[in-house]
């Protein structure tokens, strides 16, 4: 184990911020294995409901995945069993705050974990999405469950029409509603030096093409990468931005 540790380094970075919006109602963290070197846990949430529900449910994934990760033993167990558990459990915590409160609310989750061996599993529910990018190219990444997503695999509207459609906010899942959350998994067997993976709400990948997020990626370290992805959205935004988020982690060798 420790042999592997030694070939690479994780550089990672985290971006919030609220937008035009009055209330923040996105959370992110990378959350560092406590005894795992090497393993890392990054998740975006994306909150709904009232000035103050999304918040409760975004700030609900989040407490959910440190819980989860904190008991999760990288080289013994499952990572997308674990991704798994956190988006059903989130799921359920915020069922049962929707009881005591007024408002109804939800959240999208995406998340990625990346294990001492450099194998990467993700997850994802809602329209907030994972990248996996090798240089400036991307290899691939989540699909939205969102009803313009929906509308693209019928081949009814193109990807960049999308964007501007009336209906682009409407989610076909995500967690705290009254149905299951989808639980869509994606593994990658082993990230390359010069790999990035990105987690981002849909406040800050709608203003961006994946070509364009590559480049940025490529051309700065995380934290820079971070710094210009969310001044980009807030120009682009033109007065009327989201609440944006991004969790950022790249492979670098040793030098």
């Amino acid at each position: 184990m420790a042999t592997v540790a030694q070939t690479y380094r994780l550089s990672a970075s985290t971006g919030l911020h609220r937008g035009d919006r009055a209330y923040q109602q996105d959370q992110v963290e990378i959350i560092v294995h406590p005894k795992a070197s090497g393993s890392v846990l990054g998740v975006v949430a994306d909150g709904m409901g009232g000035k103050s529900g999304g918040r409760k449910a975004a700030d609900q994934v989040l407490l959910t995945a440190r819980q989860i990760f904190e008991r999760f033993v990288p080289r013994e167990d499952d990572a997308a069993e674990m991704l798994r558990q956190l988006v059903q459990e989130a799921h359920l915590m915020i069922k049962l705050t929707a009881i005591t409160a007024e408002e109804e609310p939800h959240s999208t989750v995406a998340a990625f974990a990346i294990g001492p061996g450099l194998e990467c599993d993700v997850v994802h529910a809602g329209d907030s999405r994972v990248y996996h990018f090798r240089g400036a190219e991307m290899m691939q990444r989540t699909i939205d469950h969102s009803f313009v997503q929906r509308l693209i695999d019928e081949g009814k509207i193109t990807e960049e029409a999308a964007n501007s459609h009336p209906q682009s906010n409407l989610l076909t899942g995500c967690l705290g509603t009254q149905a299951d959350p989808p639980v869509t998994l994606m593994h990658i067997d082993k990230l390359a030096f010069g790999d990035t993976l990105v987690a981002c709400s849909d406040g800050l990948w709608h203003y961006f093409t994946p070509k364009e997020i590559g480049a940025i990626l490529h051309a700065l370290p995380p934290r820079e990468a971070t710094e210009m992805l969310i001044s980009k959205a807030r120009q682009r935004a033109r007065g009327g931005g989201d609440n944006l988020s991004l969790a950022l982690a790249r492979v670098d060798p040793l030098r």
